[in-house]
């Protein structure tokens, strides 16, 4: 089975995710700027409003990922507040100034999400050794790792991914995001091997008046998911 994260911005965009089939919600806002941690009040009213699991990002600002130690000490305090909320698991990560993951940061907040699952995300994308930076996290207790590969587009980097794949096996799950949607989805999964996907799925252009285009579009979360099934 493959499984279908979608990343969701608001309480309507998670509950269009909820009740199209999605298997899981990665919630956050501000997700033009790649998005941000939310707040207590809407991680527990998107926890008590969907019936899948909801992830939470833990992000304090847009930019790179290179936090200084004020930065991480509010990720450690928000990791907190999140399984607090009831968060069923946690994503984020940071990176030193040589593009290689923050270790010491990265131990820390696996040890916060207290047994729940971490997943470290696209930060990955900037080290300057991605094997080595995989290996980093499977030691560490990470669960899995969100990516689009260098290209940062999970499709075009298909290739690339079906490589992590191979690397990480069964210790570390690989979790294609970035550009995934109804169309090139099966060819994500047949060429790279990958066993879970993650998308916005966003309305876009299509929204109307009465809809954020930021938000997560009902009708091609199913056709994704269809395109899943056919597999």
């Amino acid at each position: 089975m493959v499984i279908l994260e979608i990343c969701a911005q608001s309480l309507t965009a998670a509950i269009n995710a909820d009740e199209s089939g999605a298997h899981r919600i990665e919630l956050c806002t501000h997700l033009p700027v790649g998005g941000l941690t939310p707040p207590a009040d809407l991680i527990k009213q998107v926890i008590e409003s969907v019936n899948i699991p909801v992830f939470v990002l833990i992000r304090p600002r847009a930019g790179d990922f290179y936090f200084t130690p004020s930065e991480l000490e509010r990720i450690y305090v928000e990791i907190e507040m999140a399984i607090a909320c009831g968060a069923a698991g946690i994503v984020s990560g940071a990176l030193t100034v040589r593009n290689k993951i923050n270790s010491v940061a990265l131990h820390h907040m696996v040890s916060l999400c207290d047994g729940k699952p971490f997943t470290f995300h696209r930060a990955i994308e900037q080290v300057d050794n991605p094997k080595e930076a995989l290996d980093q996290l499977i030691q560490s207790g990470a669960h899995r790792v969100l990516t689009g590969g260098s290209m940062g587009h999970a499709y075009q980097s298909r290739q690339e991914l079906k490589t992590f794949q191979t690397h990480a096996g069964d210790r570390l799950t690989i979790l294609a995001g970035s550009g995934v949607t109804a169309l090139n989805v099966i060819g994500l999964i047949h060429e790279s091997g990958i066993r879970e996907v993650h998308a916005s799925a966003k309305y876009g252009s299509s929204a109307t008046q009465y809809q954020d285009p930021n938000d997560s579009n009902p009708a091609e979360i199913k056709k994704i998911l269809a395109s899943i099934a056919s597999i």
